[in-house]
């Protein structure tokens, strides 16, 4: 033992690892390279993280040192080509948000300021900005194609937004900045993923949940049962969990602690809560910005959107607000007189909204969800998803998840092929909600599509959603949201997999043009064509009948006056939050949400869809003073879906080319503007949107 003890020991000494770890490896030797989760440990990911992180630095030196002249190979290719095993170590930060443990929580924390810190060193590089900007300044020598033009533009952006202009001082004090905000974000999103996932409203008596479908009854046991409440019904705040108790349960107390545990999450003044955080968040970002040379923080994201300045997008929001809280007070009226007629006295509060606006639906439509979501079972629902992508765009989907590495063991594992039989990228679908997967729905990708000398590698994209589980008699059955949610994540899906560039530098296109491709395809959702291939009874096989269709069409833009307004109330607390121009040293940011809301006449039943304390799109960052892009891509999508309603044909093969071929290809070699200027042949118009939510009634 104590030979072999010395012999590890030895080994150490001489540098060889003793446990191999495979992202080191040249290869995985996996099928399309697919990282082998199963193999994979947080010391492999630690190890080749900081091993990234050394090579990567060594790459941009040498770089630097280069005695050659600058030119746009040696300077900027070499730049968008270092840090290969850097990105190939950071599948983790994926698995962080779909499979989060203790572990890599940790890591998380680990590796921020690692990560931040390095990123700072590029940026703020002098003489590596020295060569970036002869070749920028330089350029029309180089005789470069527009993706390259691009990539130059963009190259060289990135280094002025990161502080590359700044004197010495300033530059300290932004790399200071990065790393606190940095930590901050985690720490706000971490306190985030506990208050959903580990925050619980509990009840005894089964008589307490009348109304509530026996399939969610009988969730709610299992989960009391596994946190060690048997024969007691428990409710987390995943949306799976918590809305079909606002939807269904007519008991107005538990609806109101649900609603209240729901929208206070992260803001219960415990060592979760994000006020203090969201705060100091949103004073560092204006300081960030202030030494950035602009007014606001708002300012500076937005000067490469497609928005351009906070003056078009508060006047889109604008335009849409009054249509959308006239028809929420519509809306409101039926539900008072669903109130009255249940015998409620007084005035409808934020946890009756969803259960009488429910009934008044049914009231109206004649539709009842619960027996809509009976049509919905989930992998008829991605056959469905599957059929409109095959009649766009000739693809097909090989299942392979008893070949492939799985991260997850309900996720799944797809080829998809195009119509001349090729596999251009692997699709992992992750749908249901488990402990440590973080709330909502997103696209997300282990590897994106790139170019190995002239070979495309096909990209490894994952849809991670918190569907509806399946219940004790009954298989997992969707609502018409969760259905709108798969089409949405798929779209993104879409982007990747058909997007094609030879440098990762011009993959990602504008924040406010990223939800087109998602968005447009909700539209196939519910469309009687495709409903008929993939709402089939989850007993009989019956396919939906057509009445029932008639009635879904029909219904679909009741509650928009609701949804609008509370996805708007977000959007401008975001965009209020970050056009702020000094914050103060107190600021409550509850306080100020509730303050601008008040301001602005929201209707005192309605709350915007996340408030600040869990509002990680905009304040744990990727939507800060973004958040209303949704609803920016949305005018794009549904005048974008009217091109294909004009032919009279919803798969028009036509504008499903053009779509491909101008919209998801291109990455980011265009700016969102000439991109549908080149599919649709004219800039977009307002009122599809008006038309599509049934706000201009």
């Amino acid at each position: 033992m104590k030979r072999f003890i010395l012999s590890v020991a030895m080994l150490a000494v001489a540098g060889l690892a003793f446990a191999q770890n495979p992202i080191l490896d040249k290869k995985y030797g996996t099928p399309y390279e697919i990282p082998p989760f199963e193999k994979l440990t947080i010391e492999n990911y630690r190890e080749a993280m900081l091993k990234g992180l050394d090579e990567d630095a060594k790459e941009i030196q040498a770089i630097v040192d280069c005695k050659d002249e600058p030119s746009f190979e040696n300077v900027i290719v070499a730049l968008d080509r270092s840090g290969e095993l850097l990105d190939k170590a950071e599948i983790w930060s994926v698995l962080k948000g779909a499979s989060s443990t203790a572990e890599l929580q940790a890591l998380a924390s680990e590796m921020s300021p690692l990560t931040t810190a390095h990123g700072n060193a590029i940026r703020m590089n002098k003489a590596l900005f020295a060569k970036v900007k002869y070749v920028y300044d330089n350029q029309a020598k180089y005789n470069l194609n527009k993706e390259q033009q691009r990539l130059l533009e963009k190259t060289y952006n990135s280094f002025v937004n990161g502080g590359a202009l700044l004197n010495e001082q300033d530059q300290k004090r932004i790399s200071e900045l990065n790393l606190e905000l940095s930590k901050l974000q985690l720490k706000f999103s971490q306190n985030l993923l506990h208050d959903t996932n580990n925050t619980y409203v509990t009840v005894d008596n089964v008589k307490e949940l009348e109304g509530l479908p026996q399939a969610n009854i009988d969730r709610a046991a299992a989960l009391a049962k596994s946190i060690g409440k048997e024969g007691k019904y428990s409710f987390n705040m995943q949306r799976p969990s918590c809305n079909p108790v606002l939807q269904y349960c007519k008991n107005r107390e538990l609806r109101k602690k649900v609603y209240e545990m729901y929208n206070n999450r992260c803001n219960h003044n415990d060592e979760y809560d994000n006020k203090a955080i969201a705060a100091r968040i949103i004073a560092l970002r204006l300081e960030k910005a202030k030494i950035m040379g602009y007014t606001d923080f708002a300012a500076m994201q937005l000067k490469d959107r497609m928005a351009e300045n906070k003056e078009n997008v508060y006047a889109l929001l604008d335009q849409i607000w009054a249509p959308a809280v006239e028809k929420a007070k519509e809306e409101l009226a039926d539900i008072k007189a669903m109130m009255k007629a249940d015998k409620v006295k007084g005035e409808p509060q934020r946890w009756d909204y969803m259960y009488y606006q429910d009934k008044a639906k049914m009231a109206k439509y004649n539709i009842d969800e619960s027996l809509v979501s009976e049509y919905l079972e989930i992998n008829n629902v991605q056959k469905g998803i599957f059929y409109v992508a095959g009649k766009l765009y000739g693809l097909s989907f090989r299942e392979r998840t008893d070949e492939y590495p799985v991260y997850e063991k309900t996720a799944k594992s797809w080829d998809v092929i195009d119509k001349d039989g090729n596999v251009i990228a692997i699709f992992y679908s992750d749908y249901f909600p488990r402990d440590g997967k973080g709330a909502g729905a997103w696209c997300t990708s282990f590897r994106g599509q790139k170019y190995d000398g002239a070979q495309r590698i096909q990209p490894i994209v994952c849809n991670v959603c918190n569907m509806t589980l399946p219940s004790a008699d009954k298989p997992a059955l969707q609502t018409i949201d969760n259905v709108e949610t798969m089409f949405h994540e798929f779209g993104h899906a879409l982007h990747s997999f058909f997007r094609n560039v030879h440098y990762s530098g011009v993959v990602g296109t504008e924040r406010d043009f990223v939800e087109l491709p998602s968005q447009i395809n909700e539209h196939w959702a519910f469309e009687p064509e495709v409903l008929k291939v993939y709402a089939k009874h989850y007993k009989t096989g019956e396919v939906i009948p057509q009445e029932l269709v008639d009635k879904i069409v029909a219904s679909n833009k009741y509650g928009q006056g609701f949804a609008t307004v509370e996805y708007l109330a977000a959007s401008y607390v975001d965009m209020d939050l970050h056009v702020l121009t000094e914050v103060p040293a107190n600021l409550d940011v509850m306080a100020f949400q509730t303050k601008k809301l008040e301001e602005r006449g929201i209707p005192k039943q309605i709350l915007p869809r996340y408030s600040v304390t869990n509002f990680s799109h905009s304040i744990g960052g990727g939507y800060s003073a973004g958040y209303y892009s949704y609803i920016w891509a949305e005018v794009l999508d549904c005048d974008a879906f009217q091109a294909f309603k004009e032919t009279g044909d919803i798969f028009n093969q036509k504008v499903a080319k053009r779509f491909r071929k101008q919209i998801l290809t291109p990455g980011g070699i265009s700016k969102g503007s000439e991109m549908y200027q080149n599919f649709r042949g004219r800039q977009p118009k307002v009122d599809g949107l008006l038309e599509n939510r049934g706000l201009n009634q």
